[in-house]
């Protein structure tokens, strides 16, 4: 079982400090969320809320990601970072390859990408991407991030992105793994055909569930010799060793946290985060590693 710190909603100042501390305290990732912006006014509803809220104010920054794993990989030696979720389809593709492909290389191939179709109608319109089409663009946009990292030269006939004959450099050394996010079946279906699945907060029943319908599919579409899917998510029913044995055991692969929660709360101070942090790597981590 690997344990991510979850950086969505924390001061941009903080997010340097609080990786070198989790690669020094045996965590394995660092996630960060993704907003090019963030609208005051908006009528779609948040999907991930009861009431359709968001679940921050205009104060939280939305720093970028590929950028600060830039930066985070450069303070760091064996940490890994990815995005939980980036929105690919608000970008061109050869600028997402760009970015993530850099970062790539920067931190010496310790980066995932994970990718959702998004769901800010607003956002989509400020940046002239449609949001309709945002689903079919998605998938046209992995395959074409694959041929542009994977090869010398890459050249598609797609119906959104036809490419010419074209290189991109740098390219990463190591494939990237692409994890998806969402619910739906197109979506689980997406996230069986790459490498994987990250999610929200959800109960451990939720999570081993969605394990099981992505080796599922994988078995209906004949891959199911393929190695196990990654499954990332932020389990609100789990606290003790054995409560993450279980997880493991049902097909989680990754937990997504932000440990000062148990012990601080959410209004913790940087130090209390650190704090933590420590405090969770010994109650938690260092037991499940047979510490």
């Amino acid at each position: 079982m690997d344990f991510t710190i979850v950086g969505a909603l924390i001061p941009t100042a903080e997010l340097l400090p609080l990786a070198i501390a989790a690669d020094e305290l045996g965590y394995h990732s660092f996630c960060v969320g993704d907003h090019v912006v963030d609208l005051e006014s908006i009528s779609t509803p948040y999907p991930y809320e009861a009431d359709g809220s968001r679940r921050w104010g205009p104060e939280c920054e939305w720093p970028d990601p590929w950028v600060l794993f830039g930066a985070m990989g450069a303070v760091t030696t064996r940490l890994t970072f990815f995005t939980s979720i980036y929105v690919a389809a608000l970008r061109s593709p050869y600028q997402v390859a760009k970015s993530v492909g850099t970062a790539a290389v920067l931190t010496g191939d310790r980066v995932r990408l994970g990718v959702g179709a998004g769901w800010c109608v607003e956002e989509f319109d400020l940046l002239g991407q449609d949001f309709a089409s945002r689903g079919r663009r998605t998938d046209e946009g992995l395959a074409l991030l694959r041929e542009l990292w994977e090869n010398d030269w890459a050249e598609t006939d797609g119906e959104h992105y036809p490419t010419p004959r074209l290189t991109m450099k740098p390219r990463p050394a190591a494939r990237v793994p692409i994890l998806l996010g969402g619910m739906t079946p197109v979506a689980l279906r997406r996230a069986a055909r790459y490498d994987g699945w990250v999610g929200d907060i959800s109960s451990t029943d939720d999570a081993i569930a969605i394990a099981t319908r992505l080796r599922e599919i994988r078995e209906q579409t004949g891959e199911a010799d393929r190695p196990a899917p990654t499954v990332i998510a932020a389990l609100n029913d789990a606290l003790l060793p054995a409560d993450f044995e279980r997880a493991e055991a049902g097909g989680v692969t990754d937990v997504m946290t932000q440990p000062w929660m148990y012990y601080h709360g959410r209004r913790a101070s940087l130090e209390q985060k650190i704090d933590g942090m420590e405090r969770f790597a010994k109650d938690v981590l260092k037991p499940l590693a047979g510490g």
